[in-house]
């Protein structure tokens, strides 16, 4: 073997057993948040609202209300913002692909002919160099070594960036979902609650009446009847505000579907019942939500690529080594193919740009990403603990109150029908059952206000538990 090609096989075996990857390998942080045991237990512990049962993938069927399920599919099937999660996960796929393609063999073909002058002094001649028709054809190709691990530690940051793309499309699916089933129950709540406060309005209307009737007749005065007129005009004051969240409700949903109001599903509109869920809410554990979240999952995924990127600078600092080969024809155009024109060599290539302040101060700028990635991972972890708990805590609380209300719903009812019993017996005046049939009303307008808040932070709730996204997927 001749010492050129004993030379490029040395170097190549020496390439060979060589190799090795700059920068840190990536490991879950084990001091982080996302493996502190007291994030890990029961979230049902001492709460009798809840069940300790996995948050199912579409909880909005909990409901088992087929006019929401169809509106959340709808919505699914059109929304703007997953086109975009969408489109922002091919790019990241495809910048994986460019990633990998980096290194590896190239390959590179040329073929070029020019009339060409060359100056005679540069092949130390006196005389000019005759003028002549010059062909050039070639056939190069080259292996990149990825010696230092560089390209692969490249292809990992790409991959951990997808996979956190991925994670932000399931982010944007669960605020979907949350927004189509918040819109929907307001459009109910307000339809709801505007029927009671029309038969609020309607028997403070009876009260105007009357005592305007007994002031006719000398058993009352002015200032009875301007009183009642006084409450009456508040609250019909007040109406215009449920048909404006009833058609904000609309106008969100028209939005969240891209199409317009009038083309909802039927009934959408005048849906006056809140959806009610006919079991406890599953809430699962704390180690399962810190799986489930998808914001986490994507914090997590950009420390891996903020890893990562630490062994791309790293090997900067490195030389890049690669071995190649080429094949071609160079002279006379009418000469090219022929022995005395015919070119051919191979062997190893090392460019190495020196490495300088700059190169070592990335390598400190992707180091600060890193510990920036993980704070963050760890701030992502600790608010989602903390949206999870607090609403437990004012689901719980919202519960109880609702709770109460109803007690004294069933009171104000049967208080309305006793007093009726005794004005139809002649022993309560009509101004007294009316008063008490407007009580129970005002009772049930507030029982409804505090159902709708129920169903609100309901809805919230799954939020923070990060269920809905993966039958996306």
């Amino acid at each position: 073997m001749k010492p050129a090609a004993r030379l490029s096989v040395l170097t190549l075996g020496l390439m060979l057993s060589a190799c090795q990857m700059v920068g840190p390998d990536y490991h879950s942080p084990k001091d982080g948040a996302i493996n502190r045991p007291d994030f890990q237990g029961n979230l049902a512990e001492q709460n009798s609202n809840v069940v300790s049962a996995p948050v199912p993938q579409d909880w909005w069927r909990l409901y088992q209300d087929p006019r929401l399920d169809q509106l959340v599919r709808q919505a699914i099937a059109s929304s703007t913002d997953l086109r975009v999660a969408a489109a922002n996960l091919s790019r990241a796929r495809a910048q994986i692909e460019e990633a990998q393609a980096e290194g590896g063999f190239t390959t590179k073909a040329e073929a070029g002919a020019q009339r060409l002058q060359e100056s005679g002094e540069a092949y130390l001649l006196a005389d000019k160099v005759p003028v002549a028709t010059v062909g050039n054809v070639s056939l190069s190709t080259s292996y990149q070594f990825d010696f230092w691990g560089t390209l692969k530690r490249g292809v990992e940051a790409s991959q951990a960036n997808a996979d956190a793309a991925q994670a932000a499309a399931d982010t944007a699916r669960i605020t979907l979902v949350a927004e189509v089933v918040r819109s929907y129950t307001q459009i109910c709540a307000a339809n709801e609650e505007r029927n009671i406060a029309q038969k609020s309005l309607d028997l403070q209307m009876e009260g105007v009446k009357l005592t305007q009737r007994l002031r006719d007749a000398g058993r009352g005065d002015e200032t009875q009847v301007t009183r009642t007129q006084t409450q009456f005009k508040s609250l019909r004051a007040d109406m215009p505000r449920f048909e404006a969240e009833r058609q904000a409700g609309l106008y969100t949903l028209s939005m969240l579907l891209a199409k317009p109001v009038e083309q909802l599903p039927a009934g959408t509109g005048e849906c006056a019942e809140l959806p009610h869920m006919a079991q406890l809410l599953p809430v699962g554990d704390g180690a399962e939500l810190l799986k489930r979240r998808p914001d986490i999952r994507q914090a997590e995924r950009k420390l891996a690529a903020a890893t990562a990127e630490i062994g791309v600078a790293t090997g900067q600092l490195y030389p890049n080594i690669s071995f190649g080969a080429t094949v071609g024809s160079v002279g006379f155009l009418k000469h090219l193919g022929d022995q005395s024109a015919n070119r051919w060599g191979f062997g190893p290539l090392i460019s190495w740009t020196i490495p300088t302040n700059g190169s070592r101060a990335r390598i400190r700028e992707a180091d600060a990403a890193t510990q920036a990635a993980l704070a963050h991972f760890d701030g992502v972890v600790l608010s989602a603990v903390r949206e999870t708990q607090t609403g437990l805590a004012q689901y719980t609380a919202l519960l109880d109150r609702r709770d109460a209300l109803a007690d004294a719903d069933e009171s104000a009812k049967q208080a309305a029908d006793q007093t009726h019993r005794f004005y139809q017996a002649g022993r309560a005046s009509f101004l007294a059952d009316l008063q008490a049939t407007k009580t129970y009303t005002d009772v049930q307008a507030q029982l409804s206000a505090a159902n709708t808040q129920v169903a609100m932070q309901q809805i919230k709730l799954f939020q923070a538990l990060g269920g809905g996204w993966e039958s996306g997927r």
